[in-house]
């Protein structure tokens, strides 16, 4: 089965670094609640495409209107909130994989990615540079330069 990935906007976080961070303070939250510490991110919807996703698909997050980064998606948990509405917990890998620089039109919820059109990570050597500016990242991917 061929895999297809996600790409969700990262509201509230200006680089890779806070997306880092807040996933770090949420999983040490985790650990002290009993629960285990890998890094999830709760939605409203279930996704359809569930089978094709764990089979080998990723969340591509994007930062300041341009995808920088990727989690691989471990598995889907059923969250109950205090509403008792019935929402998707996306769990991810911890490690966060940097991509070339792809900008994204804001939108609503999530969007199905597929794997040609998925921005290639960042070699081995690149992905530990620091990240440019986000500024300087969607200007360079608009025209082109990844």
């Amino acid at each position: 089965m061929s895999h297809i990935n996600l790409v969700k906007l990262c509201v509230g976080a200006d680089t890779i670094d806070d997306l880092a961070g807040w996933q770090r303070q949420r999983a040490a939250q985790a650990r002290k609640a009993g629960g285990d510490a890998l890094p999830r991110h709760v939605t409203r919807m279930w996704p359809k495409q569930e089978q094709a996703l764990l089979a080998g698909g990723s969340l591509y997050w994007v930062i300041r209107g341009v995808i920088l980064c990727r989690q691989t998606i471990l598995r889907l948990d059923e969250v109950t909130g205090q509403d008792g509405i019935r929402r998707c917990g996306i769990v991810l890998d911890p490690e966060i994989h940097r991509t070339e620089a792809v900008t994204r039109r804001p939108f609503q919820g999530w969007r199905y990615l597929k794997p040609a059109d998925a921005p290639r990570d960042l070699p081995d050597g690149r992905a530990q540079e620091e990240a440019l500016p986000p500024g300087l990242s969607a200007a360079l991917a608009e025209i082109g330069v990844r």
